[in-house]
């Protein structure tokens, strides 16, 4: 049995922008992970005492944390991105056509006839 009936004379719709940012979006992800790690590096250049104070030490942190914070919500954002445009690519390709089958039932659930639900319904009705 094939599953993938490609529907014919179907004509597929043209490419937009959703095929330009997906071939951005390794770039992007990478800029977007190297960019924030850039603070982190520079207040450890920055600050180059020896022994650090306490004060220096919970802001090197924060720095740490923010930077952190930012990269993973770059990954998410990227990720919802790719999603958006796999969905996108996937509803603009070739459209295929289920194999049709036989119900078991034509016209009324049980094997009745077609009128015969509906004389039922006037014989309440006249009672």
């Amino acid at each position: 049995m094939n599953w993938l009936n490609k529907l014919p004379g179907f004509q597929r719709s043209p490419h937009g922008l959703e095929w330009v940012l997906w071939k951005k979006l390794p770039k992007i992800l990478l800029l977007g992970t190297l960019l924030p790690a850039l603070g982190p590096l520079a207040a450890r250049l920055w600050w180059t005492d020896d022994p650090l104070p306490a004060t220096t030490l919970r802001l090197m942190t924060r720095i740490d944390f923010f930077a952190i914070s930012l990269v993973v919500l770059h990954w998410t954002l990227v990720l919802t991105l790719a999603i958006g445009c796999a969905i996108i690519i996937v509803m603009k390709g070739p459209a295929y056509v289920a194999d049709g089958y036989e119900l078991p039932h034509r016209d009324q659930p049980g094997g009745e006839p077609a009128g015969a639900a509906s004389r039922e319904g006037e014989r309440v009705r006249a009672r």
